[in-house]
């Protein structure tokens, strides 16, 4: 069993980072749209045209079902090319109703980031109105961050900076926890703290997602006891010796942003 898993970058690999435990038998391709990122930045049609060319490269390259591992490039394109090809295509969403369930001070708030195209876009907003009974959940794109993680830059104090400057509106103790709307966020969970305090907590779609993919996968597609590893793809080639050390150090990163809850 072949599966892809498809971001506008690095971000993807929190994905893949999970996957690699709930699926360990299976064998992944892994594709970074680097030329294009990010995709935040992008307009809608432009990441519809990056969407459909890329899977269809992953289809050609025999994979039998795709994540896409991009909340961005979910929130525009997933629905319009769900029934489009051969194989089931797995998106993502931001875990608002996993952080609205797991609530536990009533008097606390939830603070939701992403990029912009997904912040103010219909399918965030639906997903709120329909969970957030109580009005709780508040909304803040931080693109920058994307570029920070693709820089590998994670321990700058220009992210802390960045974080303060703007935040400045948002008063940090009233928050319990941070939904992680961009997989490229994943990395920063540290810097989140320093900002917010160390008492938040963090959720992400990444475990659900890759549920999702396994409920529509056949069972004996993650019982297999093999481990036939990942191939790498940036931008429809194959990744370098030097990329392999890059990506890497990213897993590394995600190691220890894991432990951090």
């Amino acid at each position: 069993m072949k599966i892809g898993i498809y971001d506008s970058g690095i971000g993807g690999l929190s994905v893949l980072h999970q996957a690699r435990k709930m699926l360990p038998g299976a064998e992944f391709l892994y594709y970074a749209d680097e030329k294009h990122v990010p995709y935040g930045e992008k307009t809608r049609e432009e990441i519809k045209g990056y969407v459909e060319e890329i899977l269809n490269f992953l289809i050609d390259h025999g994979v039998d079902a795709v994540v896409i591992a991009c909340n961005t490039a979910t929130s525009v394109a997933k629905k319009e090319f769900r029934n489009t090809f051969s194989v089931p295509i797995v998106g993502m969403e931001p875990a608002v109703k996993k952080a609205v369930r797991m609530q536990q001070d009533e008097t606390k708030r939830i603070f939701v980031t992403a990029t912009p195209i997904t912040i103010y876009g219909e399918k965030l907003d639906h997903l709120i109105e329909q969970v957030d009974a109580h009005h709780k959940v508040d909304k803040y794109p931080l693109q920058k961050l994307v570029r920070f993680a693709e820089r590998c830059n994670f321990d700058s104090p220009e992210i802390d900076e960045y974080l303060r400057n703007e935040l400045k509106g948002f008063d940090f103790d009233r928050y319990e926890y941070i939904v992680l709307g961009c997989t490229h966020f994943n990395y920063f969970k540290e810097h989140f703290r320093t900002v917010f305090g160390k008492d938040v907590h963090f959720v992400d779609g990444n475990e659900g997602t890759v549920r999702q993919l396994m409920r529509v996968l056949p069972k004996e597609a993650y019982e297999r006891k093999d481990k036939p590893g990942t191939t790498y793809y940036y931008s429809g080639r194959l990744v370098n010796d030097y990329e392999k050390h890059q990506i890497q150090r990213y897993m590394d990163q995600l190691d220890k942003m894991y432990d951090i809850n």
